[in-house]
């Protein structure tokens, strides 16, 4: 394949995770006796810019369509980031009745609704229209579409054009990401901000975060590879922040590049530093992932023979793309994890996908008291715990897989 953004030739391998359903595509009992499509799930990086990525093997229209069970909403710790950030927003650049918010990617209007709450005029992007038909509840506009430079034109000759343009856990998403990020420009205000939020991948490398690899996820994204998409496309990075969601993801603010009214700020040069000390512009930093990946499945599996060994009754909580990663590249099925709670009822009464682990409510723990509550959205298990304290009434313990597997009493 050549490389999405440079379009050199990617050959060299940052890890293999074989064949994996889409994470998403979860599976009524009806479907259990079908076949399932599996696709390569094999990243590769680029030697010239660094970008980390996987193929197009399953088309972007598919994996976000009409029935997408990922709602936003559903957690309380997300809700109060989005929170936290439009009122960081609203006070650092003082947007208002007048100003124009835009979010690609609006989901349920998880975050659009507290722009909506202060009387800023809202729209969302959303291609999803069982979430975007959610938001239209909560009083956001909502075009159901994907989001390139082909809607960005007709947007802005609509006069639909942004003073805050946003994106959360999007860019990573996109097949087509110089599309994606010069439709930014044409729909962003000659004095407008972009701000996107995206996984790390100094993170995912540090602390082997290989679950959050699937196929949605079409990039893994550096600040200095993301630097370089933007500046081809005439936006220039002004600031950016390390923020702890998705097990640690950047913040990025960007401008259009001849706007001056905006200094780039300290952080910019110091992050792109961080990233250049840690190794992550020369190739070697790539080649040895792998080993950690497998470290991880084999240690997770020795625990769970552990458990089943000892007649101990094991459960997951968060039926979570990430957790398909880390069930299927382990091999993992339903005799060694009894069942899977989440509190998004679109998931409820459905199977994890090649695992076949039912999908149940939370009612599932206090009715079978299991011994072991693996949490598979490890990016919130201080939330999970929380919530699921009453475990410890009957000896109930929590682990972790990623970074490393660790049981919490």
């Amino acid at each position: 394949m050549k490389c999405r953004f440079c379009k050199h030739p990617v050959n060299l391998e940052f890890t293999d995770l074989v064949n994996s359903p889409p994470s998403n595509s979860y599976l009524t009992k009806e479907q259990l006796n079908e076949p399932e499509n599996f696709y390569p799930l094999r990243v590769l990086v680029c030697e010239k810019c660094y970008l980390v990525q996987v193929d197009e093997y399953y088309k972007s229209s598919e994996i976000f369509s009409s029935d997408y069970a990922y709602f936003s909403s559903f957690s309380t710790s997300w809700l109060a980031h989005a929170k936290r950030y439009t009122d960081m927003m609203t006070e650092r650049f003082g947007f208002n009745k007048d100003s124009q918010i835009i979010e690609i990617a609006s989901n349920d209007g998880y975050l659009l609704q507290y722009f909506h709450e202060k009387n800023i005029p809202v729209l969302g992007i959303e291609p999803t229209a069982n979430t975007a038909a959610v938001a239209k509840t909560k009083g956001i506009d909502s075009v159901i579409e994907f989001f390139g430079t082909t809607l960005a034109k007709r947007l802005a000759g609509e006069g639909k054009k942004a003073d805050l343009l946003l994106g959360n856990n999007v860019l990573a998403h996109v097949p087509d990401i110089n599309d994606f990020v010069g439709g930014m420009k044409v729909i962003l205000k000659e004095k407008g901000v972009i701000t996107m939020e995206f996984p790390h991948l100094y993170q995912l490398v540090l602390n082997n975060q290989f679950d959050t690899i699937y196929h949605e996820h079409f990039s893994y994204l550096s600040f200095h590879t993301v630097k370089q998409i933007f500046e081809a496309q005439g936006l220039e990075m002004f600031d950016v922040e390390e923020i702890p969601t998705h097990g640690g993801s950047l913040r990025i603010f960007a401008k259009h590049k001849d706007d001056s009214s905006k200094p780039i700020g300290e952080r910019v040069g110091k992050l792109l530093a961080k990233e250049e000390a840690a190794g992550m512009l020369k190739i070697d930093y790539y080649s040895n992932f792998q080993e950690k990946v497998d470290m991880i499945k084999n240690d997770l599996l020795e625990f769970l023979l552990q458990q089943k060994k000892a007649g101990k009754k094991v459960a997951a909580y968060g039926a979570a793309a990430k957790g398909n990663t880390l069930l299927n590249y382990c091999g993992i099925k339903k005799d060694l994890i009894s069942f899977v709670v989440d509190a998004n009822p679109a998931k409820q009464n459905k199977y994890m996908p090649a695992s076949h682990i039912p999908i149940v409510t939370e009612a599932s723990i206090k009715n079978e008291k299991p011994d072991i509550i693996l949490i598979l959205p490890w990016n919130i298990k201080e939330e999970i715990v929380k919530q699921l304290s009453y475990v410890k009434e009957w000896g109930g313990k929590f682990a972790v897989p990623i970074p490393k597997l660790e049981v919490i009493q």
